[in-house]
């Protein structure tokens, strides 16, 4: 049985002098590389910069703290973007914070009643689909930014497709001068992971934003800044308890469950990447505990919902982090930043911001393994995987996770309906199956049906299909594969078993397993049929039906 416990607690007990040089080193240089991000993820987010922070000093501590992973790196990240955006503009800051802290407590519950390794159920072509899908749409939400649109003020462009809109209709306000800064950002992203030695490891992001800002403020170049569009405050962040009514947590409900759910999901997929690079193991339900009180505590003290940040994890085991003491440092280094270099943060020119959050997009669209799904999963996995891209583009992810989940669980139910099946034995000459029919003498009262697959209420229907002959007063049901029984399947039988009664045919079943014969006992089938005619093997069962003559 996992352990609720912090991996913090665990790893303290031998913990030495030279890991903490290391923590406190990846610590550092992490906070570096989350800095620009957090702020870029905030004002994606549609909050203004210093939020950003907040998200990644309270809820990276906190889910450092308490979390199950040794190596976790928490904070604001691209996949909630759009759906804080939306929260915002559709119910305020305080219909976000609402939502946050409730998708908190969401995911402790979860966490508590031990719901960590559900998350596998989510298929892999969903998870593919809506990262790809958010990718795009972050793409398109910073176009306006990277090409220094002038928009009208009055209209506030929610929804991806109404962003697209937006840049057509105003496409002919380019400001070149921006778009040198955004290409020159890019370039800057794209060449720094290239260079030799120990010079990649120097945080892109960071030489970005230094060489946007020297461009802007050196060349006086006509472009938008971060503080041109937004307050900067160095304030630290501070606890404030949201106005909590019915209405409101009727109208954030659904978000809150999308937040709790896409925070589970990626932050258990961090862990387990994580697990990978320093041959651990985390604790999924310690996970999801630490992820509810990092989101409510974020949300407490002016943040926005946070999760596993799968790079900046990386960046922190490369770096030397073993220990969450790492996560907890780059949290107290991101402390001290707000308060000394927080008001710079507004020469950032927002086309840097929009390269930025391009790169971010890129790094997360994981276009490749999109590609190779279209090239070479099923059909049914297919359509599940554009279906969830499609919705998360064209309307958003509530929408996209809710309908992926519906229809990929009822390809698989059709696809396990085609393989189960219901046939009547034939006479065939195979020598090397002991079990083969021509090896056994059936009676001539007898008929043989064998059920292959699990009967479940998708393919409960194959059993009515079976044909009661004239000629025969047993039918032997041979159940050897079927490994599950549902109530629907169930029901079925029962309705079988009176057709079998009015032809005046014994129903003799043969080798139920364990799971199928538990329904069939507690649905009181056994005494309905007679436990006599409960047969262990298939010879049992023949031998049944002879006494039947």
């Amino acid at each position: 049985m996992e352990k609720l416990k912090p991996k913090l607690f665990s790893v303290m007990k031998t913990y030495s002098k030279e890991q903490f040089i290391k923590d406190v080193i990846a610590g550092i240089i992490v906070a570096i590389i989350a800095l620009p991000l957090s702020i870029a993820l905030a004002l994606a987010s549609g909050v203004t910069p210093e939020k950003g922070i907040y998200t990644a000093i309270v809820a990276g501590f906190l889910i450092s703290f308490f979390g199950g992973s040794r190596v976790q790196i928490a904070g604001p990240t691209a996949a909630f973007a759009t759906i804080v955006a939306g929260i915002v503009a559709r119910n305020g800051m305080e219909g976000l914070v609402v939502a946050t802290i409730m998708a908190g407590i969401i995911l402790i519950l979860m966490g508590l009643f031990k719901m960590g390794s559900l998350i596998k159920f989510i298929p892999y072509t969903i998870t593919t689909g809506f990262t790809a899908g958010i990718a795009v749409t972050i793409v398109v939400g910073q176009v306006k930014s990277y090409l220094g649109l002038t928009t009208d003020p009055s209209v506030n462009a929610i929804e991806t497709m109404e962003k697209v809109e937006e840049v057509i209709r105003h496409i002919d306000t380019v400001n070149w001068s921006a778009v040198v800064v955004g290409l020159v950002s890019s370039m800057v992203l794209w060449l720094c992971p290239k260079l030799p030695g120990a010079l990649k490891k120097i945080p892109g992001s960071l030489v970005a934003v230094i060489i946007g800002i020297i461009m802007v403020s050196g060349l006086n170049m006509n472009v938008k800044t971060i503080g041109e569009l937004y307050t900067i405050t160095s304030e630290l962040p501070k606890f404030q308890m949201p106005a909590i009514s019915f209405d409101i947590v009727r109208n954030v409900l659904p978000d809150a469950f999308t937040i709790a759910i896409l925070a589970g999901i990626e932050s258990l997929l961090s862990c387990v990447v994580a697990d990978s690079m320093v041959n651990s193991k985390h604790r999924s339900n310690m996970e999801l505990v630490a992820q509810g009180i990092g989101n409510v505590g974020s949300a407490l003290f002016g943040g926005i919902p946070a999760t596993g940040a799968i790079a900046r994890t990386a960046a922190n085991v490369k770096n030397g982090g073993r220990t969450p003491i790492a996560g907890m440092v780059h949290a107290i280094t991101l402390l001290l930043i707000l308060v000394v270099l927080m008001p710079y943060a507004g020469m950032i020119p927002m086309p840097t911001i929009a390269a930025i959050l391009f790169m971010v997009a890129y790094n997360m669209s994981e276009w490749r393994e999109f590609v190779h799904l279209c090239k070479t999963a099923p059909k049914s996995d297919i359509i599940v995987l554009v279906t969830t891209f499609v919705l998360t583009v064209m309307f958003d992810l509530v929408v996209a996770i809710g309908v992926g989940i519906v229809l990929a669980a009822m390809l698989f139910m059709k696809r396990m309906s085609e393989e189960t099946g219901v046939e009547g034995w034939r006479y065939v000459d195979d020598e090397n199956d002991p079990d083969s029919i021509d090896l056994k003498v059936v009676p001539m009262n007898a008929t043989i049906y064998e059920i292959s697959g699990p009967l479940f209420f998708g393919a409960a229907d194959k059993i009515l299909n079976i044909k009661l002959k004239e000629k025969y007063n047993a039918l032997i049901l041979r159940m050897r594969s079927v490994n599950a029984l549902d109530a629907t399947a169930m029901h079925f039988l029962e309705q079988f078993y009176e057709k079998c009664q009015k032809k005046g045919v014994t129903l003799i079943l043969s080798h139920v397993n364990e799971q199928p014969m538990h329904v069939m006992k507690k649905a009181g089938f056994d005494k309905l049929v007679g436990e006599e005619n409960f047969c262990a093997h298939i010879d049992d069962a023949l031998k049944r039906a002879e006494e039947l003559l």
